[in-house]
């Protein structure tokens, strides 16, 4: 394992990379057309009948919940009615499924947006949901890596990639441009919803232009909604309607939370679920484990879905099984429900809720609050795939494939170690 030097990625838990060899340096995303994702859907989706509308949308440099809206308003309808199957990252070029609530092809062939199209692939009984898709297929590009030895460190992290990486949550899990998230979510979580507010709106952030700054540190200074909305630019739409809120209902800060998109609301408490994870992991590489060291306690995933426990007696069995690819480690990001055996929450989980005073009735207050179940949920510790690289002078493309919620910046930061800021 390789510690990682970066403040940004230390604060989010991702602290260690797998891979001991020296970083290619480089930028992800010089321009969207180097960061390309394709979602592999379900069986089964896009029939003939049902009352909701299989789309595939194709959007390029657009945020996943501002294309929602923006769609939705041309449709005339609430952005509610439209469901997806994952989240995918705004400076890129997007390939995913979404579905419709009631409304016609000729309307969704009717839409015009730039760098947005909308392809009519069927109809269903049901609305697509978060998690429904096999996985993702990316082809990433990143330029201007380090020159020396470049085919010998991109060949030794390949390798590395293929046995077991760390599965962090990315950095565009807890927001790519201001990572807060999990911050506003903790808030969301104590049941303070004027921090969660605060947080969102005026928290700084290092690379943020100087007079942004100035608008939230006056927000935060003063708590004057009229203020910080009429110097709030235009564009800002999620934090102009929560200022909007506070404007007419004064400190009704629950209110103003509300006034985002559900499943925005709902992502900032998952992303502290995130956040959990990604620091129980690390704490685990502290501690001198490994991606195949397991624990007596430890859950174990097998490839067919069969669930197993590691015991004292299992371990040298389990350790054979993992190193051959059979199961994997796995911990549990708690909810408001904790499943039923007991140590089911490994120590360290155990201990970062302690230091944070959050408990599973905290999960339950914030699932009812944001009508979202917040339920538990175990998640393999290691990301491995097999990927296929060619080098271009100082470029690398890169094509792999992985599972849904798993992090393609998760493979590319073992390649580059450099500051996260040029991933996004």
């Amino acid at each position: 394992m390789k510690k990682s030097t970066f403040p940004l990625e230390i604060d989010l838990g991702m602290r260690y990379y797998a891979s001991e060899a020296e970083g290619i340096g480089g930028r992800l995303r010089s321009v969207p057309e180097d960061f390309r994702v394709d979602e592999i859907p379900l069986e089964g989706k896009g029939g003939t009948a049902g009352p909701f509308l299989i789309c595939r949308l194709t959007k390029t440099n657009w945020e996943l919940q501002h294309a929602v809206k923006e769609i939705a308003k041309r449709l005339g309808i609430s952005h509610r009615r439209i469901g997806w199957a994952g989240t995918k990252d705004r400076n890129a070029i997007t390939r995913q499924w979404i579905s419709i609530y009631n409304v016609s092809a000729e309307q969704v062939n009717a839409v015009s947006l730039k760098d947005i199209t909308l392809e009519v692939l069927g109809q269903s009984n049901e609305a697509l949901a978060l998690g429904n898709l096999v996985g993702n297929r990316f082809g990433i590009v990143i330029r201007d890596t380090d020159p020396e030895d470049l085919e010998a460190r991109v060949s030794s992290v390949r390798n590395t990639i293929a046995e077991g990486v760390p599965n962090y949550f990315g950095l565009q899990r807890f927001g790519a441009i201001r990572p807060v998230t999990h911050r506003v979510g903790e808030w969301m979580l104590r049941g303070d919803y004027e921090q969660a507010v605060l947080t969102y709106i005026a928290m700084e952030f290092p690379g943020e232009p100087p007079h942004m700054k100035e608008i939230r540190l006056a927000f935060r200074e003063t708590k004057d909604p009229g203020t910080c909305l009429h110097n709030l630019p235009l564009h800002m739409n999620y934090e102009r309607a929560m200022l909007h809120h506070l404007y007419t209902n004064p400190g009704d800060y629950a209110g103003a939370l509300q006034e985002l998109p559900p499943k925005l609301l709902s992502m900032f408490v998952s992303a502290y679920q995130s956040f959990l994870f990604n620091g129980a992991l690390s704490r685990r590489f502290d501690d001198g484990h490994t991606l195949a060291d397991p624990l007596p306690g430890d859950k174990l995933i097998f490839a067919n879905g069969r669930t197993d426990t590691a015991t004292p007696s299992n371990l040298p069995a389990v350790g054979l099984h993992i190193r051959r690819g059979r199961c994997s480690i796995a911990l549990f990001m708690p909810g408001r429900d904790q499943p039923g055996s007991s140590g089911a929450v490994d120590p360290i989980t155990e201990s970062l809720l302690a230091d944070a005073r959050i408990t599973p009735g905290d999960f339950a207050r914030a699932a009812e609050f944001v009508h979202t179940k917040f339920d538990g949920a175990y998640r393999p510790i290691a990301l491995k795939t097999d990927i296929e690289s060619v080098t271009e002078g100082t470029n690398l493309h890169l094509k792999f494939v992985l599972p849904p919620g798993h992090y393609a910046t998760t493979v590319c930061r073992e390649y580059m170690k450099t500051d996260p800021v040029k991933m996004i």
